[in-house]
């Protein structure tokens, strides 16, 4: 039985590590054996996470010089378990002492400090942090780069942040062209100046915003999924679920389809080129657990970020009395850029994961050398 640390059934992610530790790595059991695999190709995944304008995200900046310690040979994976790391060193864990007896509102301190009896790393959120999601980034450059072999392309972006919607739907050239050229990950650029603008002004105010990321997967095969109870929507769910700050998961129409009708929600067939399409995306994708053949699309709710440093209401659990706190330190004042990658690699950790349940990705890819 696998254990609260790891997720999927035959390409198994384990994350390890904590905010303020020695590092944050995982370890990948699963990934077929032949698959062109380098460092780099990790690296430029991460590399993702950190928008380089510094007025937009944390002061915090680790350089994540990822490092592959297991599973490849001669630049392929083994077929073994792949471990890959990057260690912390960007890490001020002092700031931590003093507030470690009043739990920061909207953090998981309190009842972290509970269930683990006082026992859990409580710097920087520990094992609850944000900075845990390097670790679905590293796996997730793997998954692409497995699923892109099959032609599947896994493509995420922010459409909100505050009150600021996207204007238009991008096309997939914007999205692959755009995105990384903003700090919101945006691929509107107009939208994208008004995004900063809105994180700058409750910066500003020492408070914060959250937002919506979406993703796409194109070229998904018809069938993916194991329904009921691993189905592929629900398996996505739970790992965007597992990413913190995540509050909403929908697909497709999402919760705007219960208030259609049941003849503008359901998505007509057609054929087209000697292909079954739906003229419509309504369903996102995914039909009663399975993949439809259509792009598979899915939008997450991002909290804003917890730690803003106007006062709040917490409890010194040390004198057991209310006081107020003030959270300091290095802190973003909206996280959703940092997390459009990690939504996209989460996406893809599922997708890899099914394929090879499927039967389509096989246990060794031959012919790629």
């Amino acid at each position: 039985m696998l254990g609260d640390n790891s997720i999927g059934k035959e390409f198994v992610m384990t994350c390890f590590g904590e905010s303020h530790g020695k590092c944050v790595g995982v370890i990948i059991d699963g990934c077929p054996a032949g698959l062109p695999l380098h460092e780099k190709d990790i690296q430029k995944e991460l590399d993702k996470r950190i928008p380089p304008q510094p007025e937009i995200v944390s002061a915090r900046r680790e350089k994540d010089v990822v490092e592959i310690l297991s599973g490849t040979f001669n630049g392929y994976t083994t077929g073994a378990p792949i471990c890959v790391l990057v260690w912390n060193k960007d890490v001020i864990p002092d700031e931590y002492e003093l507030a470690k007896d009043t739990p920061r509102p909207g953090h998981a301190d309190y009842p972290a400090r509970i269930k683990y009896g006082s026992f859990n790393d409580y710097r920087g959120g520990g094992r609850f942090s944000g900075r845990i999601t390097a670790a679905f980034v590293m796996a997730g450059a793997i998954a692409k780069k497995l699923l892109g072999l099959f032609g599947i392309d896994v493509l995420a972006y922010a459409i909100e942040i505050g009150n600021v919607k996207i204007r238009k739907k991008p096309t997939l050239e914007e999205i692959r062209g755009n995105t990384y050229k903003t700090s919101v990950r945006c691929p509107d650029l107009e939208s994208a100046r008004e995004m900063e603008e809105a994180i700058l002004r409750v910066k500003r105010e020492g408070d914060s915003v959250g937002g919506v990321v979406e993703c796409v997967a194109s070229n998904v095969p018809v069938g993916v999924g194991e329904p009921l109870f691993d189905s592929l929507d629900a398996d996505i769910a739970k790992v965007l679920f597992d990413v913190p700050a995540v509050k909403g998961v929908e697909f497709g129409a999402g919760f705007e389809a219960a208030r259609l009708r049941g003849s503008k929600n359901n998505d007509p067939y057609v054929i087209r080129n000697g292909k079954v399409v739906a003229l419509t995306n309504n369903a996102g994708g995914v039909l009663g657990g399975l993949s439809s053949g259509m792009p598979i699309l899915v939008r997450a709710a991002i909290k804003p970020t917890p730690s803003i440093s106007k006062g709040q209401r917490t409890v010194d659990l040390s004198k057991m009395k209310e006081t107020l706190i003030k959270v300091m330190g290095r802190h973003d004042s909206c996280i959703v850029p940092k997390a459009v990658p990690v939504i996209e690699s989460a996406v893809a950790i599922v997708l890899a994961d099914h394929m090879l349940r499927s039967g389509i990705i096989p246990k060794v890819l031959r012919g790629q050398k």
